[in-house]
């Protein structure tokens, strides 16, 4: 008597779960740009949605525990002068975000532990070096400060966010790139575009060190990761226009490992990747369901698990790092589903009869220290992410200053009015000269004072609404 074997895996039986309505996040204005970007980014401590706004682009951060309808006032970062594009929430730091619009610019913001009381319009550091529209904004997941950028001028610049300077710039793309994706320790990047090519580059080399034309034949826009291993995931569309995903060898483009068709929907399928679990969770623009998948080392090597479906359309979706999952509930991973006017959480739990530790759910995870500084990055030395412990849950730090030490950034810069460095001092007569420097020097004192004032403020705010005093 023949038996069917059936695969062997703790994640065959994960299951998506909606949270309570009183638990989503309601009257969020979700932006309608149309740009293939999942407008939103969630971490520990916040979620970040890109919103709709008058005179420029904003974006809205609210704390994860300020659940419910959210006031049409809240105050927005709107420092942008257009659409805002994409989000990224530093790696290392849990209060740091990063932006990029329309206007051709890229900001990093500091965000307060405390609830907003006033919008914030003045970034840490503004980057500024493309040409035209910056899409892709994204953090090196091993070094610290290293931001990358990409436009629609196919320019890749990679910045220190810690000095205001750009360190790396590529011009290797002859047309629009669509997604950007690092590797686990930050060595190598993968990128694809319009021109059909997916491509893995070597940023310190400044070189693309392989590259594969069509992995996906048809037209529409691919997306790319990197996989714990090495390997690369695609996602992208046939001939016939079916929505296919792929699984790649980057040291032998020829082939694919597993190549898999899934339907004849048009929306772009958005993958966010678990590095811990090996997983794959699929979120199709327009789509109201998720599918999630396992990659493992045995044939078909992309094995499907299940698809989470709601009755709505997403409009974008975040995806939670997973230090911040609840590990007592047997949760792996987090989802937050914009709707046209909500966000809800999606919980993805393993079925398990014991309150204990899981201890096979939850190996050690990349933590929020960064193992390298960017100089010694940029000298060639790769270090894996430091990994901390899951077992008595994950605790966010509280806020540190990103301190910018900006380094010949006026070199760079056109000037748009003349400075005092610029007059001709010597036309001045000596005391209108002093006059108009110990006046400089009073303004200074009275907008550093200010400022310490301002900062002293929200640090006591920050102590009544963390109830530390």
């Amino acid at each position: 008597m023949s038996r069917s074997i059936v695969r062997q895996s703790k994640f065959r039986h994960v299951f998506g779960q909606m949270v309570k309505a009183e638990q989503a996040y309601d009257d969020i204005r979700v932006s309608k740009v149309t740009w293939d970007s999942s407008f939103c980014a969630v971490n520990p401590k916040f979620l970040a949605v890109i919103v709709e706004s008058s005179g420029g682009g904003a974006f809205l951060v609210l704390p994860l525990s300020q659940t419910g309808r959210v006031d049409k006032n809240y105050p927005l970062v709107n420092g942008h002068s257009g659409p805002v594009l994409d989000i990224d929430w530093c790696p290392h730091d849990d209060n740091i975000l990063a932006s990029c619009s329309e206007d051709c610019t890229a900001m990093v913001w500091q965000i307060p532990d405390h609830t907003l009381t006033r919008p914030i319009s003045d970034p840490v550091v503004v980057l500024e070096g493309h040409s035209k529209r910056v899409g892709i904004v994204t953090w090196h997941p091993t070094a610290r400060n290293i931001l990358l950028t990409a436009g629609s001028d196919n320019l890749i610049i990679i910045w220190n966010v810690g000095t205001g300077e750009p360190l790396i710039s590529m011009d290797d793309h002859p047309d629009l790139i669509y997604s950007i994706s690092w590797n686990r320790n930050g060595s190598l990047f993968c990128t694809t575009s319009k021109d059909r090519r997916l491509r893995v580059c070597d940023p310190r080399k400044r070189e693309v060190v392989a590259e594969r034309l069509a992995p996906h034949e048809g037209i529409r826009p691919m997306r790319a990761i990197f996989t714990r291993d090495g390997n690369i995931f695609t996602t992208g569309f046939t001939r016939m226009s079916q929505r296919e995903l792929g699984l790649w060898d980057p040291t032998n483009f020829e082939e694919p490992i597993a190549l898999l068709e899934l339907d004849t929907s048009n929306g772009v399928l958005l993958p966010y990747y678990d590095a811990d679990a090996n997983m794959v969770y699929l979120c199709g623009k327009g789509d109201s369901s998720i599918r999630y998948f396992e990659i493992t080392e045995e044939p078909p090597y992309v094995h499907y698990l299940n698809t989470f479906s709601t009755k709505e359309p997403q409009r974008g979706m975040g995806f939670m790092p997973k230090r911040g999952v609840d590990v007592t509930k047997c949760e792996i991973a987090r989802l937050f589903k914009l709707l046209d006017k909500k966000c809800e959480p999606i919980t993805m739990t393993v079925p398990r009869k014991s309150d204990l530790f899981q201890d096979d759910l939850y190996p050690d995870t990349a933590g929020p220290e960064p193992p390298m500084e960017p100089e010694e990055w940029l000298d060639g030395r790769d270090e894996d992410p430091i990994l901390v412990s899951m077992r008595e849950g994950y605790v966010p730090p509280k806020s540190r200053e990103l301190k910018v030490a900006k380094k010949n950034v006026l070199d760079s810069r056109p000037t748009t009015r003349r400075s005092m460095s610029t007059l001709d001092t010597n036309s001045l007569p000596p005391q209108l000269l002093e006059r108009l420097l110990e006046e400089i020097q009073n303004l200074k004192a009275t907008v550093l004072s200010q400022e310490k004032r301002i900062c002293d403020l929200e640090n006591k705010l920050s102590q009544y609404t963390n109830g530390t005093d």
